[in-house]
């Protein structure tokens, strides 16, 4: 079984609903959980916020933030994922954002990614992963598998 199967399992024994947040993944969270057929029982939306223009439209992330965390940081991610929650009828969302590649910086390098998961009746948590410099596609990838752990790992607990 795939962990998007395992993922939408869990959360349909529970009775939840969930959507995600993505900026470096371009929706790869969301196409992954969708290619399970019966999907449509556990995903309600997907936001794909790849500018700071849309993190602000889109999920209300606070330009303040922007200015003083930049894109790529666990405050961003929280409000992400807080965004998503706020604006889905939904109890779990996750949120991504990163530097997939190729570039990035001294203080924030490429394959950093920022994540951010709001549920139901619990605090949001959040982290930051350094996949390193494996190529866009490789950090992409990564960064969608980690974030559909983390749903899993909240679903199942």
């Amino acid at each position: 079984m795939s962990l998007a199967a395992e993922v939408l399992d869990a959360c349909k024994a529970r009775g939840w609903m969930l959507a995600t947040a993505e900026s470096c993944t371009g929706g790869m969270v969301c196409a992954a959980l969708t290619d399970v057929a019966g999907s449509s029982a556990v995903v309600e939306r997907g936001f794909i916020t790849y500018t700071n223009a849309a993190k602000r439209e889109l999920l209300g992330v606070r330009a303040e933030t922007l200015d003083v965390h930049g894109a790529v940081s666990e405050e961003v991610a929280r409000e992400m994922a807080e965004g998503a929650r706020a604006h889905a009828p939904v109890q779990i969302a996750v949120a991504i954002t990163g530097i997939a590649g190729p570039g990035g910086s001294e203080f924030k390098p490429e394959g950093r990614v920022c994540f951010g998961l709001a549920c139901d009746g619990r605090e949001t948590v959040t982290e930051t992963v350094d996949f390193g410099a494996l190529g866009r596609e490789n950090v992409r990838m990564a960064a969608r598998d980690h974030a559909l752990g983390l749903l899993l790992t909240a679903a199942n607990n």
